[in-house]
């Protein structure tokens, strides 16, 4: 491997790390909505706003940091979410109330908006075309990554916490887990803001501020000397032709020579959020504990979904630029709906029954009492039984052991559902996951794309917080089977639409892309 590569390589891991950031900010939250719900005394609604508040003002983010990375410049856009995301960590670790909570989570929020597209904008304007597609999977592959550490950490946080060692009990890690869960991306965010100093500037970036002779110097270093005056010279040729127009508005993406480009992206952006990605990924212990295995065994397998969203993410990145990224769309999107089928047929399936032993064996804080009325009945689904131990116990008392219930009186095939989620979560990371910020990194033309990947990235991240904010609504209100039915449905929607409008982008530069798409 040459020196150049190995530059490209590790200037395109060092930006990525904000994907790390990104991953671990979303979805450490998983661990958290347990002990929240109750500390706090949350509704539905609140619980999924603790999740989905982060989401709202990352689309903020978005709008914001796309023209200010234009005017100011990826790296230094990248610095300021560094800033944000350690600022957030801290405050919500050290949180006392739910407002405060929430406005922590929120600052982290607009770092989360800015490296989701500054990130894979940068890395897509500094990587040779030939490798784009992988290098700009670098930031989905760390996403994931985030991810998965997350599940890690809340789950050792967890067990470690409930281990009664000296050190666990001098660092209040039980009594203090969630926050603990929260604070500890204090440490990646510093470790992102001083790497982020070892990163050039973007060269597409630098001609744009008529800065040629530095751009072609970082240019050199992951190219060779021909390769990079000819990506020099084309950057320069786009630009010219560029000078004539007018300046990019919002009110440009609605033109008809862009309107293909558009919708393009706005297919691939709605439907990467719409199949439920985001409630598997954030709410996973939760969803595990409604098949009856309990609160460790949840986390424990929230951290397997972590392990397959990664190896998944990487089998991406080694095709992506060998098979397309179509392939990969309509591949991965058929995976996707027959895995949400499956969890809704197994959980329509399940039922409900509380033994005389499972009362037996239930923690003394739950009133037997009140609950051996329901000792035998069988219940066919969730929500009738929801409903009858609400009536026994009260709605706050249902509530605060709602988990254990479920736990003691639920039967259905385990493994099923187990194989369910993670083939879901394993066909959206080969698909859909990353090959998505690919294509916003090249469908767009040069001129308009900060403003474009804002736009089209505002209308996924609102999806994503409307699914984020109605989940366990969702679960309380249709239930298990027909929550992931209605999931299904939309991911047979998206297979059809990306079938018939999205194009091939592989091995194409970008202004290449801007003559095929962009009709004048």
């Amino acid at each position: 491997m040459s020196s150049k590569q190995l530059f490209t390589i590790r200037i395109a891991a060092i930006v990525a790390l904000g994907g790390f950031l990104l991953g671990f900010d979303a979805s450490v939250i998983s661990g958290v909505v347990k002990f929240i719900e109750p500390e706090f005394n949350l509704t539905k609604i609140q619980l999924g706003w603790a999740v989905s508040s982060i989401t709202l003002t990352a689309a903020f983010g978005m709008i914001i940091a796309g023209p200010m990375s234009d005017k100011y410049g990826r790296r230094r856009l990248l610095k300021y979410a560094a800033v944000l995301f350690t600022i957030s960590a801290v405050g919500s670790a050290l949180a006392g109330t739910f407002f405060w909570l929430i406005i922590f989570r929120m600052i982290g929020g607009l770092a989360v908006g800015a490296a989701l597209i500054i990130a894979p904008m940068y890395i897509a304007e500094v990587a040779p075309p030939e490798k784009r597609g992988q290098l700009v999977s670098f930031n989905q592959l760390n996403i994931v990554i985030g991810i998965s550490i997350a599940f890690f950490t809340n789950y050792l946080i967890l067990k470690w916490g409930n281990s009664e060692a000296a050190w666990t009990e001098s660092i209040g890690l039980g009594k203090w887990n969630w926050r603990w869960m929260l604070g500890l991306e204090a440490l990646p965010a510093i470790l992102y803001y001083f790497g982020l100093f070892m990163v050039p500037r973007s060269p597409r970036w630098l001609m744009v501020q008529n800065r040629k002779a530095e751009a072609l110097e970082v240019m050199k270093k992951v190219a060779t000397e021909d390769q990079a005056e000819n990506q020099i010279h084309e950057v320069a040729q786009s630009i010219l032709e560029d000078q004539n127009k007018e300046k990019s508005k919002l009110g440009d993406l609605f033109k008809r020579s862009l309107r293909n480009v558009i919708i393009i992206g706005l297919i691939v952006g709605i439907f990467q959020q719409i199949v439920g990605i985001n409630a598997v990924l954030f709410y996973a212990p939760m969803i595990f504990e409604q098949t009856g295995i309990g609160t460790d065994a949840s986390f424990v397998q929230a951290a397997l979904v972590g392990l397959t969203n990664l190896g998944f993410t990487i089998v991406a990145m080694l095709a992506i630029d060998k098979f397309g990224r179509k392939p990969l769309l309509i591949v991965g999107m058929v995976g996707i709906a027959v895995c949400l089928f499956l969890l809704s047929y197994e959980f329509n399936n399940a039922t409900y029954t509380l033994s005389q032993e499972a009362i037996a064996n239930l923690p003394a804080e739950i009133n037997r009492e009140q609950i051996t009325p329901l000792q035998d009945k069988v219940f066919d689904n969730d929500l009738d039984f929801k409903a009858a131990i609400a009536s026994a116990l009260g709605e706050a008392a249902a509530g605060d052991h709602e988990a254990t219930l479920v736990t003691a009186s639920a039967k259905m095939n385990t493994i099923l559902i187990l194989i369910g989620i993670i083939g879901f979560v394993g066909a959206y990371a080969m698909s859909i996951g990353p090959v998505m910020w690919v294509l916003f990194s090249e469908l767009f033309p040069n001129k308009i794309r900060g403003i474009a990947i804002s736009f089209v990235g505002l209308v996924n991240l609102g999806v994503a917080f409307l699914v984020q904010l109605l989940f366990p609504w969702q679960l309380a209100t249709l239930g298990n089977s027909l929550t992931f039915l209605v999931f299904g449905i939309f991911a047979v929607l998206g297979f059809i639409l990306m079938w018939l409008k999205v194009p091939e982008t592989k091995g194409k530069s970008l202004e290449e892309l801007e003559a095929l798409l962009v009709k004048e």
